[in-house]
């Protein structure tokens, strides 16, 4: 059974972030009534809800605070009818170093959010992530795949996506996983491969600095995982039901180099800095999907390639970018 999510009350935990402000953006559009949940700073700011677009700008509710605090989350919810919760800690170097912080956020914030449904009575599309994984045993990967954790940031998406598991079985909470593969696209933290490549390489940068170079991924474009994220939030499917979103193809980081280059027209080597390597046992090699379930039940598939993506990125980007900013985020 598929509804319209115009004219529903929707609530977007991370709306701040990457992927929720797009999510917030096609939201508005779509003339859902919205709710963004963005983190409290004391800056007052928005995070990336500063920047959208004049028409988007003032058509939502922007709720202050943090995922971790269960009254406000239970408080922000009341009255919603659909909830896409992306808030989390995403960084995984940074979980190396704070896995605590990664528990509190990803786990026990997802705790709330679920409490929050059970008490509000709305449906849930909770974001996972590819990296639950693993290094697959089999490939392509698709949604039976075990979950094995090799980074304390997968390690808490894995308990996160459990607890919803739990939560459908126990509650028949209406709750669906929705686990994209590598989204990329404007907005997206400089920290991230794709944008630290394109970074640089804008900046004039000549030898660029990465980790390592061999591990394959499968990327998918914003817009697509947010088209994504809409068809699960409007599609009422089984309690606990997993599905991924990614495109079927894979390519290693050090051929996406060479592409981001070819469509720049610059030349550019390559030097491994050791420390954005991962420790060796918990690199993940490959990540390719099999997006048959996601045609399937949502009737999805990506509509924009990896090349159009990365041009369209590195647009985003251009006028952003200083050769100081690009050797700064090089450290």
């Amino acid at each position: 059974m598929v509804n319209d999510l115009a004219g529903r009350r929707i609530l977007i935990t991370g709306a701040d972030g990457f992927i929720g402000s797009h999510l917030t953006e096609r939201m508005v559009r779509d003339g859902a009534e919205v709710t963004a949940f963005a983190l409290y700073t004391s800056t007052g700011s928005a995070g990336w809800l500063d920047e959208v677009p004049d028409d988007v700008r003032g058509q939502f509710r922007i709720v202050l605070g943090d995922i971790r605090d269960p009254e406000l989350v239970r408080s922000a919810t009341r009255g919603v009818e659909v909830a896409f919760h992306l808030a989390a800690l995403i960084a995984i170097p940074y979980s190396y170093q704070a896995p605590r912080s990664f528990v509190d956020t990803n786990v026990s914030g997802t705790l709330n959010v679920l409490e929050a449904a059970r008490s509000n009575g709305f449906r849930l599309v909770s974001t996972s992530t590819s990296e639950v994984y693993g290094t697959p045993k089999t490939l392509p990967i698709t949604e039976d795949h075990p979950l094995q954790g090799q980074s304390p940031y997968s390690a808490t998406k894995i308990a996160s996506d459990k607890l919803c598991e739990a939560y459908a079985s126990s509650f028949d909470l209406p709750v669906t996983i929705l686990r994209p593969f590598n989204t990329f696209g404007p907005r997206q933290s400089m920290r991230a491969v794709i944008p630290v490549i394109l970074g640089q390489l804008l900046s004039g940068v000549e030898e660029l600095q990465l980790g390592a170079l061999s591990p394959r991924r499968d990327f998918t474009f914003v817009t697509d995982t947010v088209d994504g994220l809409v068809r699960a939030g409007r599609t009422e499917l089984p309690p606990g039901t997993v599905v991924q979103l990614g495109t079927g193809r894979a390519v290693s980081i050090g051929e996406l180099v060479d592409l981001a280059a070819e469509l720049l027209g610059v030349a550019c080597s390559v030097r491994t800095d050791d420390d954005r390597l991962r420790p060796s046992g918990s690199e993940v090699e490959v990540l390719v999907s099999d997006p048959s379930r996601a045609v399937q039940l949502l009737d999805w598939s990506p509509t924009v390639g990896l090349e159009d993506g990365l041009r369209a990125t590195a647009e985003w980007l251009r006028p952003r970018i200083s050769r100081e900013s690009a050797l700064r985020y090089q450290r």
